[in-house]
Order: C-alpha cells, then sequence, then structure tokens
C-alpha cells in the first residue's frame, strides 16, 4: 500500500510539473494533467499489482517505478492534446464572433 501512496504523490505533482511547463496552459485548468497522471499511475498500478509483478523477486520495481513514469507521460499527451485542440477551437470561434 505504500507503494501507491507514493506513486500517487509523485504523478500529481508532477501533474502539476507538466501544466507549469505547458505555454497554453491557460486554456485548460490545473488540475487536469494532475488528474490525468493521477488516474493513469493509479490504473497502472493496479493492473501491476493484479497481474502479481509487485511480488515476483526481481520484478517488484515494475509497481513502483512505471507508474510513475506513465502518468507523466499520459499528462503530457493529455496536455499536448487539449492544448492544441483548445486553441484551435477557440480561434475559429473569435473568428466566426468577429466575423459578425
Amino acid at each position: 500500500m505504500l507503494s501507491l501512496i507514493v506513486v500517487a504523490m509523485v504523478t500529481v505533482a508532477a501533474g502539476f510539473v507538466v501544466w507549469a511547463n505547458d505555454k497554453r496552459h491557460a486554456k485548460y485548468g490545473i488540475s487536469v494533467p494532475a488528474g490525468v497522471a493521477l488516474a493513469a499511475g493509479m490504473l497502472s498500478w493496479i493492473i501491476f499489482m493484479a497481474a502479481g509483478l509487485g511480488y515476483q523477486p526481481g520484478l517488484t520495481w515494475i509497481p513502483w517505478i512505471l507508474p510513475m513514469v506513465i502518468g507523466p507521460a499520459a499528462a503530457a499527451a493529455a496536455v499536448l492534446y487539449l492544448g492544441r485542440h483548445r486553441t484551435r477551437k477557440d480561434t475559429s470561434r473569435l473568428t466566426a464572433i468577429l466575423r459578425l
């Protein structure tokens, strides 16, 4: 259970770091990348533990390390998608409003 708590804290912190480093972070909320990172980290931890990788000699690092890598990667992917998508959509809506 300690690994779950550590994974949760690290992935949330990494999600906030991803948000802070994005130049388009005003287009979406601060909790979006942190939530995506947390969800991905927790889900991967659950899958790894259900697969029995937490109790195999030589494989105990997998539920500790991989969710802390998967979480920030998922947050970065969500930020890239949301930032570009929201910027494009906001620009098209603003253009449509200005044409009136």
